[in-house]
């Protein structure tokens, strides 16, 4: 067996021994099914903590209706779980451009070929 042909992010050699030519990670092939993955994987942890945050701030709530919980605190405590929801929102703001710009090469690559490799808005 040898070693993957494909390269780790710091430019250095993958050292994964595989039967073909690529590992898992850098199998071309592979790409699409990657992508897909990493982007159901992305998006779940997001909607794990916005529920999260969501039940804490019920929680939170029906404990200061409650007079269980200080009112001074829970205006706090409500302030940074707005702060962390707002976090999660850039994230996922960050994710979906990054995964729209990915598409965007794809077709872009995929219109430069069909084109026969004449570039777009090329001349000549």
């Amino acid at each position: 067996m040898a070693r993957c042909g494909g390269s780790k992010p710091d430019s250095s050699p993958c050292e994964r021994i595989v039967p073909g030519s690529f590992c898992y990670s850098h199998d071309p092939d592979r790409a699409d099914e990657r992508r897909r993955a990493a982007s159901k994987a992305g998006k779940s942890k997001p909607n794990r903590e916005v529920a999260d945050i969501k039940r804490r701030l019920s929680e939170l709530a029906d404990g200061v209706l409650d007079g269980k919980v200080d009112k001074g605190v829970g205006a706090v405590a409500s302030q940074v779980y707005n702060v962390l929801l707002r976090a999660i929102g850039m994230e996922l703001k960050v994710k979906e451009v990054e995964e729209l710009e990915t598409k965007l090469e794809e077709m872009a690559e995929a219109l430069e070929r069909q084109k026969g490799g004449s570039t777009y808005g090329s001349t000549g």
